[in-house]
């Protein structure tokens, strides 16, 4: 086993990560070509559907971050099968720190605020629209957003490699060292990210719950996408001989706790808010609450929460990657159905869907996902000198 394992070429991701990922990289350029046609033909809705295309793959990048970062400050093997793919997924920062550009040019064509002689006209609005919600502070806050979670996702990165060549080392204490303030710096700068990105989409309402249904549900996509990862991966090896019904069990876990979290931080904002009865308050929900958003939310509650629930209470389930990992699509793609239950109805009163709005979430998912295997290929898929690492591939191998 020492031969196998001494041998990283053994460890490196299956060729069918090269195949997906210049397969993504075409589809991302063919979408992004579509989009780009018709931002010149029709700035407002490309620009609001680029919101809701950079909110779900920041989502997804940001989410693998703290998933990383919780499976650091727990320790153990549960995460050791996908701590590869999480790295490389937050090695797509840099990428979406680009992506963060169009967004500042197009900010007028999405956010009320920035029309300065209309919201100087509002009392309530003048004081937050002159010291806060400014195109300046805007830009210099993602500036350090950005930032602070790129050194982050370096430093993780740059320990990791280190376990990579011998001697086998136990560099957990270095990693929670990362960890542990790396999650609170990341929940309270994603907390701010939000409220500038999305929820000043109505500057008058507020809600002090509202960045953390977000939070969770970066980390509920994450785990789904590395299930989907795992899936890909486990009909070759290395990932066959190591991938077993344990760990896929511990991912299933994780999936259901984190559909629970979502639905109670979901259901503890309805309440305060409903109970509440604000007029700044209420009339987030009152519009949600009418026409087809009325629908889109009982989709979300049907399919976000019950069915999945009742799904991932099987034992047998949680155990079969081939079985988990439609679970895993579902929510991914509900995901992008909260999303838009969250930001589109900012826009329009009445149901509304444009192709656009599938158009750019997929040119840039091509992209990301290019680089994301681009990341995965470059390392092997698992850091062969951590301990962890070491008693995984014994497991396997007795």
């Amino acid at each position: 086993m020492s031969t196998v394992r001494a041998n990283n070429m053994d460890f490196m991701a299956p060729p069918v990560a090269q195949v997906i990922q210049r397969r993504s990289l075409i589809v991302g350029i063919i979408f992004a070509i579509i989009a780009i046609v018709f931002a010149f033909l029709s700035p407002d809705q490309f620009f609001r559907s680029y919101l809701l295309a950079f909110m779900a793959w920041l989502g997804l990048t940001m989410g693998c971050m703290s998933y990383l970062m919780i499976f650091h400050l727990t320790g153990g093997k549960w995460g050791m099968v996908v701590r590869r793919p999480l790295e490389a997924a937050i090695g797509t920062l840099p990428l979406m720190a680009l992506l963060f550009i169009p967004l500042i040019i197009g900010m007028r064509h999405i956010y009320v605020w920035t029309d300065a002689a209309a919201m100087a006209q509002d009392s309530r609005l003048r004081g937050v629209t002159h010291s806060y919600l400014t195109p300046v502070g805007f830009i210099w806050r993602g500036v350090v957003y950005f930032a602070i979670w790129i050194f982050l996702a370096w430093r993780l990165n740059k320990v990791s490699g280190e376990q990579d060549h011998p001697p086998t080392r136990n560099l957990s204490p270095r990693f929670r060292t990362i960890a542990a303030p790396g999650l609170v710096i990341y929940s309270f700068s994603m907390s701010f990210a939000v409220i500038d990105w999305v929820m000043s989409l109505t500057p008058p309402w507020i809600s002090t719950i509202y960045a953390m249904i977000y939070l969770v549900g970066q980390t509920l996509s994450a785990i789904c996408f590395m299930v989907v990862v795992e899936r890909m991966f486990f009909p070759y090896k290395p990932m066959s001989s190591y991938l077993k019904p344990k760990e896929v069990q511990d991912h299933g876990k994780l999936m259901l706790t984190f559909i629970m979290l979502w639905a109670y931080f979901s259901f503890s904002q309805l309440l305060i808010i409903w109970a509440g009865n604000l007029p700044d308050e209420i009339t987030f929900y009152v519009r949600r609450f009418h026409d087809g958003w009325a629908l889109t939310g009982l989709f979300l509650i049907v399919f976000h929460f019950a069915v999945p629930f009742a799904m991932l209470l099987s034992r047998s389930l949680k155990r079969n990657v081939y079985r988990l990992v439609w679970v895993a699509v579902w929510l991914i793609f509900m995901r992008y159905v909260d999303l838009y239950f969250f930001i589109e109805p900012s826009f329009h009163p009445t149901f509304y869907w444009h192709f656009l709005d599938a158009v750019v979430p997929i040119a840039m998912g091509g992209f990301w996902l290019a680089l994301f295997f681009r990341n995965v290929r470059r390392r092997p898929l698992l850091p062969l000198h951590d301990p962890h690492a070491v008693e995984l591939l014994e497991l396997a191998h007795d």
